[in-house]
């Protein structure tokens, strides 16, 4: 069952609900829900000129969730469809020169012995033209990044199926054994097909492979600044329950030697270069083994190894790297029921808070080469998520999309942070959802959503999701709806501690 088809039941299940109710003219039907679209992941270019983001639509004939790529140009806010083909196009990349897109899509594949419904790497022009297959990876793509150069890609994806596991497919059918069919996650890098000056470009070439062997399985990685190496983060085998042996590696690219970088007793993962190249930050949980509740936090190493020190002990949020600029390394946190972007100092862990003004809930950020210009998705309670640009500190973001208009016709429920004290006197959050008419003098019947979690977090923003029929829903009747924001790695270390053992809903009681 897919994601639209599971939507439809829970909607359905939601309407029977309220059908003991009129229902409101201008409340959305459950097909105007499930068509609402939504933008997300936005890139910058180079020269902090345009921006590609994604946005979602859906397609009723192949019962699925779609997405397309546009391009909106900073200055005139004029915006244009990118990709055009059938399926979806995701995880867009500006090459560093600012000539090239690339991107990730299950499009049917024009190259010969490409697998079906398989995420390849397609580059596009960046000033038009078609979209040309670079890969055809048997078991698809699961990201990549370009090379300094621009000529080149790496990308991670798992290996080719051993013979064996082949022909027990042909034999059996294809079936899975928890915790024993591991297929591991390689590092690979392809050249991008250069055109001459005739205007021929060759055909790609395949993949060269970065990370041969089952020693571990390869998550998140990047470029060093010149080009020679990659760092990259893997575990032990592609598992959840392995994620804790995950460790900081680099590979040189002409011959392929791997080295370890870091090696603590709980996950480091995400490196990022210094501009320079002589050192990396990682995100660590610094030993701790409550990890997947506890903050993670930001370290550096030198780049060829060493002793890890964190910079984030001060910082009483769960940080999210994103970038190490001239000036600082860039990250993102949750803060309750906000979200924002901070700049680090290296030199003394003190962390500031970059203001976004009108977007408290901000994220997916994404900087232009010389770290002067931001793109990134932002909103604010009661709005839906829009993207924007903005000179860094510049305190002005420009509003390049306008999704928030499919909300135009309809009257939608208010929200509100509401906080209170717990049984052992805990402050807790929480967003209220009441009706468009509510009249505080009134009393209503209260509807509990409970995140998943522990460290799930639901926030005041309207989005193209369950909450539209549900906040919109409630106009046609005397509810209220409470959603819990009870997501540990937003209210700092001492409330993860306290929450430990106890259910949410315990935390909940008053």
């Amino acid at each position: 069952m897919n994601r639209l088809t599971v939507a439809v039941v829970l909607f359905t299940s939601l309407s029977s609900v309220l059908a003991q109710t009129a229902v409101s003219k201008r409340t959305p039907t459950i097909d105007q829900s499930l068509e609402m679209r939504s933008v997300s992941a936005p890139r910058i270019a180079p020269d902090g000129r345009h921006v590609v983001y994604e946005e979602s639509r859906t397609n009723w004939e192949a019962n699925a969730f779609e997405t397309d790529l546009w391009l909106a140009d900073v200055a005139t806010g004029e915006t244009r469809l990118l990709t055009l083909a059938a399926k979806s196009s995701t995880d867009a990349a500006w090459s560093p020169d600012g000539r090239w897109i690339a991107f990730l899509s299950d499009r049917v594949a024009p190259l010969p012995e490409s697998p079906a419904s398989k995420r390849q790497v397609y580059v596009l022009p960046a000033d038009g033209g078609e979209a040309q297959q670079l890969t055809k990876m048997e078991n698809g793509v699961n990201a990549f990044e370009w090379a300094p150069d621009s000529k080149r890609i790496a990308l991670s994806a798992q290996a080719p199926d051993a013979k064996a596991m082949k022909d027990r497919k042909d034999t059996f059918g294809d079936y899975h054994v928890i915790h024993a069919d591991y297929s591991m996650v390689h590092l690979w890098v392809v050249d991008v097909p250069q055109t001459d000056a005739a205007g021929r470009t060759p055909a790609p070439g395949d993949p060269s492979l970065l990370t041969p062997g089952e020693a571990f399985s390869v998550g998140s990685f990047s470029w060093s600044p010149d080009g020679l190496r990659i760092a990259f983060s893997a575990a032990r085998d592609p598992d959840l329950i392995s994620s804790f042996s995950s460790k900081i590696y680099a590979v040189t690219v002409a011959d392929q030697k791997v080295t370890t970088i870091v090696d603590t007793l709980s996950p480091d993962t995400n490196p990022k270069w210094s501009p320079d190249g002589t050192q990396i930050a990682f995100e660590t949980a610094n030993g701790s083994e409550n990890f997947f509740y506890t903050d993670r936090r930001i370290a550096v190493v030198p780049g060829d190894g060493g002793t890890p020190r964190v910079l984030t002990m001060g910082f009483d949020e769960d940080p999210a790297l994103l970038r190490w600029g001239p000036d600082g390394i860039y990250f993102s946190a949750l803060n309750k029921t906000a979200s924002a972007l901070y700049l680090l100092d290296v030199k003394t862990g003190a962390a500031k808070k970059i203001e976004m003004p009108g977007t408290d809930l901000a994220g997916n950020f994404t900087f232009s080469k010389d770290f002067t210009q931001v793109a990134y998705r932002g909103a604010g309670a009661n709005h839906y998520a829009e993207i924007y640009a903005a000179t860094l500190g510049s305190g002005s973001p420009v509003q390049l999309t306008h999704a928030g208009e499919q909300l135009k016709d309809f009257d939608i429920a208010k929200r509100e942070v509401v906080r209170w004290k717990s049984g052992d006197g805990t402050l807790v959050e929480g967003v209220l959802i009441k009706p468009a008419d509510f009249d505080a003098k009134k009393k209503y019947p209260l509807l509990v959503v409970i995140h998943g979690g522990p460290t799930g977090i639901d926030l005041p923003a309207i989005a193209a999701d369950r909450t539209i029929r549900l906040s919109a829903g409630w106009r046609a009747g005397p509810w209220c709806c409470a959603q819990t924001t009870v997501g540990l790695r937003a209210m700092g270390r001492s409330f993860a501690r306290s929450t430990l053992g106890i259910w949410v809903w315990a935390i909940m009681r008053t």
